[in-house]
């Protein structure tokens, strides 16, 4: 039976977006009906305010998880996966993944089966939240992560295997590895990063920062270590930025020398030298000369990036990972949108929701901004003990809704639904997670919560 409603497009990268698009939804697992049954009811209040009845949302429900395991005998039918591919955007709560070898994660399927590059993890505080850290307002990241590549491959065999054994012995005999210290008991794991992977992911969190007026771009790694995966991640980020955007980004190493110059117009090469590099007079000639041709190379920039013009550019910039962890704590603000391999994306992410919160009220997506596929999700478990008890937080659904509107351009309800989230927990009128941890406030079931949202939309 064919469905009302209509399919959301894309035509040369360009979203078409109808007043009445179909849109898939796995409800979740554990707790996911619970949180799913009140995030459609806000959606569905915030789109009727906002366009008094002239748009709304055809919702579809596709099975993922436990419950299409237990319907079908499948944990991800290929009915899901073709409903996703065919109306381009989606949403889903938090899903199971059954225990035991050789089960993928669902959510890492569904990111790798439609290429979903992107995981979108936009972190921000909400006036009154509950923080364990001192100035949580000072956090407003995007985290753009890299979402097909790296461990999340799942190339690995286990010590024991055949595999492992004969992935360990082409190592040590055909490429003279000697850094296996326990070869006969080491499981292996292999790490791909590729430009491909790598530039499309900097490509979109470019585009993003540049159509937002955000004002840097972090390119968090651990390339100090491995030097040819994160390392490359690195170097082919700033080529993407130097490259495809030259006219509307500085890297932070360009800033220093165009401001030494707008300073001091007379400075010369090797006095500039001096400024960025206080090493300068301790390096070779070889170093030295390389330094020099790298300043004559930006002055290069001056007429489109000097006299102060570079610092209305996007700022491009690198941080090591485990520096960078440190300094979302310690001094948030200097990160404005980050982009970084798949494993760093999973800790910043996790360890900068629960700055502003925890991850309850942390949204998530995946998209591949070429094809427009797009599934929109919650960024936490499925909390299985708490499932039928109408107690828990709904936020991070619904604010993954939010993130998924302004895909849809559909800005309005986006705005309307953060305004109501934000007056419910200025009014201390919230769930079990939020109530425990304020004075004064009033616990709210999660279906009371919902509704106290759209009061104040």
């Amino acid at each position: 039976m064919k469905m009302s409603g209509s399919k959301i497009t894309i035509k040369d990268g360009t979203l078409t977006v109808p007043n009445d698009p179909i849109i898939p939804f796995i409800e979740g697992d554990g707790i996911g009906p619970d949180i799913w049954k009140a995030s459609q009811k806000v959606f569905d209040a915030a789109v009727k305010k906002a366009y008094n009845g002239t748009r709304n949302i055809v919702w579809k429900e596709v099975l993922a998880g436990e419950k299409a395991f237990n319907k079908v005998g499948s944990w991800l039918p290929d009915e899901t996966l073709a409903a996703f591919r065919d109306y381009l955007v989606g949403i889903k709560g938090p899903l199971t993944t059954p225990i035991g070898g050789g089960m993928t994660s669902l959510n890492v399927a569904l990111r790798q089966k439609l290429d979903l590059f992107v995981c979108l993890r936009p972190v921000r505080y909400f006036a009154g939240v509950p923080s364990p850290v001192k100035y949580p307002e000072k956090v407003d990241i995007v985290i753009f992560r890299e979402n097909t590549e790296d461990i999340y491959a799942g190339i690995e065999w286990n010590y024991d295997t055949p595999e492992a054994k004969k992935v360990i012995t082409f190592l040590l005999d055909e490429m003279g590895v000697k850094k296996i210290r326990f070869p006969e008991t080491s499981s292996i794991g292999i790490k791909p990063i590729s430009i491909q992977g790598s530039s499309r992911l900097v490509k979109s969190a470019i585009e993003y920062a540049l159509k937002n007026n955000r004002k840097s771009l972090t390119f968090v790694h651990k390339g100090n270590i491995m030097k040819y995966t994160e390392g490359g991640f690195k170097k082919w980020g700033y080529n993407v930025g130097t490259t495809e955007f030259r006219n509307q980004v500085i890297t932070e190493r360009e800033s220093w020398i165009i401001d030494n110059k707008d300073k001091n117009p007379d400075l010369s090469l090797e006095d500039n030298a001096k400024i960025i590099d206080p090493g300068f007079y301790m390096m070779t000639d070889k170093q030295k000369n390389d330094i020099i041709a790298e300043i004559e190379h930006t002055l290069l920039l001056y007429p489109t990036h000097g006299h102060g013009q570079w610092k209305s550019k996007l700022l491009l910039k690198d941080c090591i990972a485990d520096i960078a962890l440190q300094q979302v704590l310690t001094r948030a603000n200097e990160f404005d949108v980050i982009a970084t391999p798949n494993l760093n994306g999973d800790y910043l992410s996790d360890a900068l929701a629960a700055q502003v919160g925890g991850i309850g009220i942390a949204p998530g997506a995946n998209i591949n901004y070429v094809t427009g596929h797009a599934i929109f999700e919650a960024t936490h478990g499925t909390a299985p003990k708490y499932a039928g008890l109408d107690m828990v937080n709904p936020g991070s659904v619904i604010l993954s809704g939010v993130l998924m509107f302004e895909y849809m351009g559909w800005n309005e309800v986006a705005e309307m639904i953060v305004s109501g989230l934000e007056k419910s927990i200025k009014g201390k009128r919230v769930t079990y997670d939020f109530h425990r941890q304020m004075e004064g406030a009033t616990k709210l079931k999660t279906s009371e919560f919902a509704d106290e949202i759209i009061k104040n939309l």
